[in-house]
Parts: structure tokens; sequence; C-alpha cells
């Protein structure tokens, strides 16, 4: 066998030598774990189609970021599910909505340990489960959403955000907020936009997380991306940075890896991938009828998604692959 062949095989040759040529690694300090807030519980629900996560009370959200700083995932990022919706999305922006009462208490519990991260957008709190206000036609009215999108920015900074993610997106949303957090003296507060989201598939199980479901039976092409587009998507990105963005994200994650590889290699600022809902629920059902190594695979997914350039991942799998891989 000839020189080169056989130094392959060496450097393969026990864990101790694969850990140490490895070229991607993954470490709990790599993952932000998405956390449900529900009103109204006194215990968390378990949702049906994401199994291991729940919808928490204010109380458990607390204890599980406190549990997730203590294995080293240093940000979490706040869904709330309200009670009460209507076509504003008033509960997004109100001072007692439930985000904001976890925000506070996150913030009172844990300080600066944990990066408190907050989902800026309307659709879990809208009757009709668009992410904006709707025009008089039905579609969604993108000046009138950006404007409630920066009144939600700073809202959700004096509840104690330090990034808010608006997700909606709509054009100018980031110009739109960064404006009124620095309107509002918030000039600290950053943002990661969600600039490359694309109009998947893969979120049916979000969306029974957070009690949404879209008019109609409508959809939200009009304003996602089209999965056909990888040039749009850098156009989204760049003007996403222009208008302030410190961060910017793609989502879905492993159907995307050529979107995260174009990005990280285009820009300047951190890139985030969302490994979503239905990339999750995916391993749970395959791994629940023993046709694959859960833990296994979803470490394999979350390597994959940082080795194409991802500076962080959001993934329901945080706590479960930080306790798995340590510090």
């Amino acid at each position: 066998m000839s020189f080169p062949a056989r130094r392959m095989r060496r450097l393969r040759k026990s864990p101790a030598m694969r850990r140490l040529v490895a070229e991607t690694v993954l470490t709990p300090g790599d993952l932000v774990a998405p956390l449900f807030v529900r009103e109204g519980i006194s215990t968390p629900n378990p949702i049906a189609s994401m199994p291991g996560v729940v919808q928490h009370t204010v109380e458990t959200a607390t204890l599980e970021a406190k549990r997730l700083a203590a294995l080293g995932v240093p940000a979490v990022i706040v869904f709330g599910v309200p009670e009460l919706k209507d076509a504003a999305g008033s509960g997004a922006s109100d001072r007692d909505g439930i985000v904001q009462v976890a925000l506070r208490s996150l913030r009172d519990s844990l300080g600066d340990d944990v990066v408190l991260m907050a989902d800026l957008c309307l659709d879990e709190y809208t009757d009709h489960g668009h992410c904006g206000l709707l025009g008089s036609d039905g579609s969604v009215d993108n000046d009138a959403t950006i404007e409630r999108y920066a009144e939600v920015a700073v809202v959700q900074a004096e509840a104690g955000a330090s990034v808010v993610a608006p997700s909606g997106m709509m054009d100018g949303q980031v110009a739109a907020i960064r404006r009124g957090l620095d309107g509002a003296g918030r000039e600290e507060v950053a943002i990661l936009a969600y600039a490359a989201k694309y109009a998947s598939a893969l979120y049916g199980p979000f969306r029974d997380a957070v009690d949404v479901k879209i008019a109609g039976g409508g959809d939200r092409r009009s304003y996602q991306q089209d999965p056909r587009n990888l040039v749009e998507a850098l156009a989204e990105v760049r003007l996403d940075i222009e208008e302030g963005a410190d961060m910017v994200m793609v989502k879905p994650a492993l159907a995307y890896l050529d979107v995260i590889s174009a990005v990280s290699g285009n820009v300047d600022v951190p890139v985030a991938a969302y490994h979503v809902s239905g990339e999750y629920a995916m391993v749970k059902a395959a791994a629940g009828h023993g046709w694959i190594d859960g833990p296994a695979v979803a470490l394999e997914h979350l390597l994959a998604v940082k080795r194409a350039g991802a500076s962080f991942i959001l993934t329901y799998f945080a706590g479960e692959v930080a306790e798995a891989i340590g510090g």
C-alpha cells in the first residue's frame, strides 16, 4: 500500500487520534436552545409531534434555562404561546405578555450567564396565523407590520432580551427594529435576523408547539423564501446586514447546507442556522421505531451544520447533545 494511503488509516486509528485531527468540533457553546412558554398552564405541556419538548410554564422555563447553562449552553431563544389571539397580535407587545414575563424571570434568575434571545414575530399572537398585519385584501401589509415589529422589539428589550430575532421575513424589518431600539435607548440590544428563512415544509411540529394555524389553509410563500433559490438568499442576507443586523440566520439547516456555506463565505458577521422542528421530529420518529440510532444521528446532523459554516445552531437537541458531548 502506498505511503499516502497508509497515512489516512494511521490518522483514524484510535478515538484519541481522531479527536486530535478533527476538522470540525461541536461543543455545547455552539448551541442555542428554543424554549416554548405557554400562558395559563400550571405544569409543562408535552408537544406530541416533538417528543421530549414541552410548552413550559414561566417557572419551569427558568429551571430549564438554568440546567442548560450548567451544561454549557450559552443562549436560549424564547417563543410565547398566549391564551388570547387577535388580528393585531397584541400580546406580542404587551408588557405583561407571556414572553415578556418569561424574559424578566430569566433575567432575574440568570443575569448575564445566559444570552436571552426573543423570537420577534406576530404569528404566535395573531388569530389568522400570519407573521404580520393583514390589509383589506387579506394579504400581509409589510409596512404596517414592520412598525409593529419595532414596538415589540422595544418591549422585549425592556423585559430583558439581549438579542431580538425577527423571523417574519418582512422587507425593511431590520432597519425598522434598529430605529425603534436606538430611539428607545436600547442600542446595546443585538439583532439576529432570520435573513434566509425558507417557505419550508419542515415547520409543522413548531406550529403545533405554538398553536398556529394559517387562516384559510394559506401559506407564507409570498414573504418567505423560495426553496429553489440561493442567489436570492445572499441578497436577503446582504440587505439585512446593510440595515443593521448583527447576526444572520439560515432556516432550516440540514436541507440548506449549501446556503449556510455560501452565506458564511460571503459575510463578516456570525451566521446562525436553525435545525428546525421537522428535522428534529424526523430523527425522534425514526429512532422511536428503532430504525436509527437517534443520539448518533442528532450529533451527525449538528456536526454537518457546523461544518457547513454555522457559527452557532438553534436546535431542540441542545440539552440532549450538550449532555452527551460535555464541555
